[in-house]
């Protein structure tokens, strides 16, 4: 049985950006000139309802390594896509900068930018509610550290999942623990 190996990849192929292939560049542009990018509603609804942002765009352990780093995304805040990329990805990329704790509407919360994907809090009558639990349980428990540093110390009563992929259930050691599980 043959075992696969890691093929080193040279240095002059490393870093080495590409323009756009010319079915690409046409492709691009003319879906920047069938949407409405001028459009600058959705950029503040992404803002809407902000309470707090990630501290310094960064989650960080409790010794200080980062985990997630918002700073590494900044070169998506620019207007205009390159031409390598589709504009409309790019323009929801930029959508997705908007980041922190997020009040959605009475007793309802987000928390977006804490890593690819968003959790979001009920405030229920007995604790709360938490559905989608980040990737890991260091960052899902940043993001509840954080809600709970504006919003109050409540217990975790359920845990909600709406589908099987990490992103959604990968944190979730960081928001109830093995005692909560069994209790």
């Amino acid at each position: 049985m043959a075992t696969a190996s890691a093929v080193p990849v040279p240095a002059s192929h490393l870093d080495v950006a590409r323009d756009a292939e010319p079915a690409t560049r046409a492709a691009n542009a003319a879906m920047a000139a069938r949407l409405p990018f001028g459009e600058t509603a959705d950029f503040e609804a992404a803002k809407r309802g902000l309470i707090a942002p990630v501290p310094e765009g960064l989650v960080r352990t409790g010794s200080g390594t980062v985990l997630w780093n918002l700073g590494e995304y900044a070169f998506i805040d620019g207007e205009l896509a390159p031409a390598t990329v589709n504009p409309s990805l790019w323009r929801l990329a930029r959508l997705n900068l908007a980041n922190g704790l997020f009040k959605v509407t009475d007793r309802l919360y987000q928390l977006r930018g804490f890593d690819i994907s968003n959790m979001t809090v009920i405030e229920g009558d007995s604790g709360l509610i938490v559905i989608d639990p980040l990737t890991t349980a260091e960052v899902a428990r940043a993001a509840l550290a954080h809600y709970r540093a504006h919003r109050g110390d409540k217990p975790v009563v359920a845990v909600i999942y709406t589908h099987s992929h990490v992103d959604h259930y990968g944190g979730v050691r960081g928001v109830v623990d093995d005692a909560d599980v069994k209790a």
